[in-house]
This record gives structure tokens, sequence and C-alpha cells, in this order.
């Protein structure tokens, strides 16, 4: 990158919209300018069921981060989510023509080119192809292929897929604001742009993201995206068990989960209680400790029995020598970090964005990794021309 340039992540989540303007300078630091929030409203589950209402806690976030770094507006990178996104592994393959034996990189343009135009349902749209492997004439390891002599080029993708008109929902409320969309980014995978180093990208990890209304995961295997999906359950599912079993409103919940809940059981004194105080509209009670405790953990051990199942699709975790990493909002909840370690026999960690200056609160605290990774993907991908496709989308859809 030639010179310091401005980017914005803006992630549209189920709990709030959340916009950070940085800067991404010349020696390959990233300086955070401000980060705006708002309220989500209109979003199920990841997904905009109100486009109208989302546009509009939209444009409070941006308005929020605007105000805060004193950047205008007028580009974002846009993060995706839903159980609707589906992923898989490909092999594709570019044989050179019979006058050249020598590889250029017009050459891994063919290959990536055929990797979107595998196959996927009809009502579907590419989000990503995640190069994992190069060969050439069946010799794997290959950092690099440019230059070499070779008759078969061929490459392994991580090909990520969603449902179009869904994926359009999130394009529209930009198009509605009058923003333009360098590029559009299925989250857990800029989540892990933030939390997660080479060294751990190359021993094997699992990254899981917990957001209010889903968990989003991704698995390395040897520097590669082996694996990644959604489910469609998040801590806003702990704050609504709380609020019916509990009988106190969601706001309450709400509070009572972060301020005073563990997902840790059978460490509390017998008898021991929050007492929650009288305020208008809401009769003073006591909650009894324990009881808090088992709905968060009963709901988050579900949460982690559902992840394991589909990490056990894919088998893949067996490779995870790094472990798993926790982030997202809900991944600050006390006691997640054991509950995790007994139900995938592995090491865990909660994380939050490594190597960033600037606005402490933002890098510090793992709800924003997402937002963070989204400019972190701006990052690694500026210069790049592989993201043609995605304009032409954006253009069609215009």
């Amino acid at each position: 990158m030639a010179k310091d340039q401005i980017v914005v992540g803006l992630e549209i989540g189920t709990s709030k919209v959340c916009a950070i303007s940085a800067e991404l300078k010349r020696d390959g630091t990233i300086q955070i300018l401000g980060v705006g929030e708002a309220p989500s409203r209109g979003v199920r589950k990841g997904e905009i069921v109100d486009i109208e209402t989302c546009g509009k806690c939209i444009r409070e976030a941006l308005a929020d981060a605007e105000e805060k770094s004193d950047v205008m507006i007028k580009n974002v990178y846009l993060g995706i989510t839903g159980g609707h996104i589906q992923s898989y592994n490909n092999r594709c393959s570019f044989t050179l023509p019979e006058e050249r034996e020598k590889i250029d990189s017009g050459d891994f343009a063919r290959v990536q080119e055929a990797a979107r135009t595998s196959p996927i349902p009809s009502q579907n749209m590419f989000v990503h192809t995640i190069l994992q492997h190069y060969y050439v004439d069946g010799q794997d390891g290959i950092l690099n292929p440019v230059g070499m002599h070779g008759r078969k080029l061929e490459a392994d993708f991580h090909i990520v897929h969603g449902v179009a008109t869904r994926i359009r929902n999130s394009l529209q409320c930009m198009i509605d604001l009058d923003i333009e969309i360098e590029d559009i980014v299925f989250t857990p995978y800029a989540a892990a742009q933030a939390v997660l180093d080479a060294n751990q990208k190359t021993a094997g990890a699992i990254m899981v993201d917990i957001g209010g209304g889903t968990t989003g995961f991704i698995v390395y295997a040897g520097g590669a995206v082996k694996q990644s999906g959604v489910l469609g359950i998040g801590g806003d599912h702990i704050t609504n068990d709380l609020s019916l079993g509990l009988r106190i409103p969601m706001g309450k919940a709400e509070r009572l989960k972060i301020d005073e809940g563990s997902c840790a059981i059978g460490g509390t004194i017998p008898g021991d209680a929050v007492v929650m105080k009288d305020e208008h509209g809401f009769a003073g009670r006591e909650i009894e400790r324990e009881m808090l405790n088992t709905i968060i953990h009963m709901r988050v051990r579900e949460t982690f029995e559902l992840l394991k199942r589909e990490l056990d699709k894919g088998r893949y975790a067996e490779y995870a020598g790094a472990g798993m990493v926790l982030t997202g909002g809900s991944s600050a909840l006390r006691g997640i970090k054991e509950v995790a370690e007994e139900i995938f026999q592995m090491p865990v960690q909660v994380c939050r964005a490594q190597n960033i200056s600037g606005v402490t609160s933002a890098f510090e605290n793992p709800q924003y990794s997402t937002a963070i990774g989204l400019v972190k993907y701006a990052q690694a991908t500026l210069g790049d021309d592989s993201g043609g496709w995605f304009d032409w989308i954006t253009k069609w859809f215009r």
C-alpha cells in the first residue's frame, strides 16, 4: 500500500450495528479512528427482516462513527452472516496451452474463475473462494506457482456461498443509504483475521464468534481455511431463557446475565441470591444464583454441543493444534471457557483483536472482533483484483 488509507468495517448484528473507521498505515499497522454503534432492530439471527428499520440503525451507527472519527463515510466493507451461509472445499485446475509451459498470474486467475463456476444451489451466490493450496503437475507444497514450469496448475479452495436474496437485502440497505460496498465478507472469516495470528492458523485452530443471534465458526489447518459455518443461536437465546425461566423483562434478563451470571454451576453458596431492586414498573425480587447460572449453563452447553456436531462432520477439528479461540460479545460470559474445554476436550482461550492501536475500548472488547476483522480483511485485499465478481454483482443489482 503506497499511502495511508481510511477504511470502514460495518457489522449488522442481531444485537447491535457497529461501524469502525480505521487508518491503514504505510508501515502495515492499523489505527482505529472511531467506533460507531446503534442498537440493532429489523435483524433476526443475523439476517435482515425489515430493511427500512434496519436502515435507520445503520444510519445511526455510521453517523456515530463519522462524529467520533471526523471522517465522512461513503464506502464500507460489509459483514454478512446467517444460517443460510454454506461452504465446501473444491479443487479446480487449468491446463496450459501447448505452446507454453511457464505459469503466469493469469493462470491462477483462470483457476480461481473455475472455482466460481462450480455448482451451487441456483438460488445462491458466491461470497468467497478462499485459496487453500497450489499444485503444479501434481506436486504439492507449492507456495507460489507464478514463474514455475509446468503443464497443469491446480488449486484447492474453500468456497463460501449463501442465498442471494438474503444477501441482497443487506446490499439494498446500503444502496438506500447511498453507501458504496467495497466488498462483502463472511463474518467468521473477518473475525478470524482479527483474533488469530499466523502461527495459530498454521498449527490449526478453531475460531468461534458468539454473537447475539448467531454463533459463527471457522477452522484452520495447515494455514488454510478448511471448514466454516453459522448456527442460528447466540447470546440473545440465553437472555430469552432467563426472561422466561425467571419471569422477568428481557432488559432485566440481559443486565442480570452480564452483571451477575456465569456458565459455571455447582460452585455457589446454598441460599446465595441476587437482589433485583424495585424500579418503576418492576417489583424487586431475589433470584437464586444457582438457578440463574444453571439456565445460562444449559443454553451455552447446548450451543457448544450443536457446534461440536457441525465440527465433527468436517473432521478437521482433530488438527486444531492451537486449540479453540472464542470471541464475540457473548464470549465474555463468566465460565464459558471451562464449559467449552469440557465439551471439546482441547485448550480454549477467549480473545480480542490483536495488533491494533487507537480507540482502546474497541480492540480490548471481543464484541468488536468482527468489525475490526473487516478492517484487517480490507488491509489484506486492497490492490487485489480477485474481487471483480463482486463488483459485477453489485453493479448488476443496482
